[in-house]
C-alpha cells in the first residue's frame, strides 16, 4: 500500500501561531509526504478559519476539547498514517527525512509489523535559561519513560490507532493516555525538534508551569480523575 500521511491538528482561537505550524509543513506536502491537512476547530472567533481556507486545509468543527477534536480529525482522515500536531508547534526542517525513514523500515520488515509510533525531540522558541532546563527535563522523561507529550507531535499507523481505541474524550492526558496505550517498545524518539511557541511558560513561569506539569502527572498516575486535573491545570 502506498503511504499516504494525513495531518491533524486541533484548534481553538491559533491565528497567531497556526501559520508557522502549517509553512513548515509545506516542504513535505511538495514533496509527497504530507496528503492532508485536517484543521479540526473547537469553535474560533479569530481568523483560524480564513488561514485554513487560505492553505487549502481541510476544515471541520468538532466539540471543544483536545480530545474531541483529536478523535473527530482521525475519522476524518484518508491517509493511512497519522501525525498529531498541536497548532502552536512548529516541525523543525528535516523532520519528513526522519519519518520517510521510519516508513522505509516498516516497509522493509525491518519492524515485525506496522504497530509503531513516533515523536520528535521537545524544544521550544525561546533562549532563555528556563526553556533550556525544560528541554532538558523532557528529554530525560523520553529517554527514562518514553513518555512524550502532545506539544511533540505524535505520528502513528492508523490500523493501529483505530485498534487501540484512538484518542478518548478526556478533558487533559489524552495524549498521556494515548501513548501509554502504545507501549514503550512500538513508540520511537525522532531525533527532528517539534519547536513550541513559549507564551504559556513565559505566562506564568517556567519553575511553575514544570511544577504544575509534574503535580498534573502525579496526580494522572494517581487515577485521580482527569475533570479535576484539569480543573487544577486551568
Amino acid at each position: 500500500m502506498t503511504n499516504m500521511l494525513s495531518v491533524i491538528i486541533p484548534t481553538l482561537n491559533a491565528e497567531q501561531t497556526l501559520p508557522r505550524t502549517l509553512a513548515a509543513l509545506i516542504p513535505a506536502a511538495v514533496h509527497g509526504i504530507v496528503n492532508e491537512v485536517i484543521i479540526v476547530d473547537g469553535g474560533s472567533t479569530d481568523a483560524t478559519l480564513a488561514i485554513a481556507e487560505a492553505t487549502g486545509a481541510k476544515f471541520i468543527k468538532a466539540r471543544r476539547g483536545r480530545g474531541l477534536q483529536l478523535q473527530a480529525g482521525a475519522k476524518h482522515a484518508r491517509g493511512n498514517w497519522l501525525l498529531f500536531l498541536h497548532a502552536d508547534t512548529m516541525l523543525e526542517a528535516g523532520w519528513d527525512a526522519e519519518v520517510e525513514k521510519l516508513l522505509e523500515h516498516v516497509a522493509d520488515g525491518r519492524f515485525k509489523s506496522s504497530d509503531v509510533a513516533a515523536a520528535f525531540r521537545f524544544k521550544l522558541d525561546d533562549f532563555s535559561g528556563g526553556a533550556r532546563l525544560l528541554e532538558r527535563l523532557v528529554g530525560l522523561r523520553c529517554a527514562l519513560f518514553k513518555l512524550p507529550y502532545g506539544d511533540q507531535g505524535l505520528f502513528v499507523n492508523k490500523a493501529f490507532y483505530d485498534r487501540l481505541g484512538g484518542f478518548k474524550p478526556l478533558p487533559l492526558m489524552e495524549d498521556v493516555d494515548l501513548v501509554r496505550r502504545i507501549g514503550r517498545r512500538r513508540l520511537f524518539m525522532l531525533n527532528a525538534a517539534a519547536v513550541t511557541d513559549p507564551e504559556r511558560y513565559l505566562a506564568s513561569g517556567y519553575m511553575a508551569r514544570i511544577a504544575r506539569n509534574a503535580l498534573c502527572l502525579a496526580l494522572y498516575y494517581l487515577r485521580v480523575p482527569t475533570s479535576l486535573i484539569a480543573r487544577l491545570y486551568a
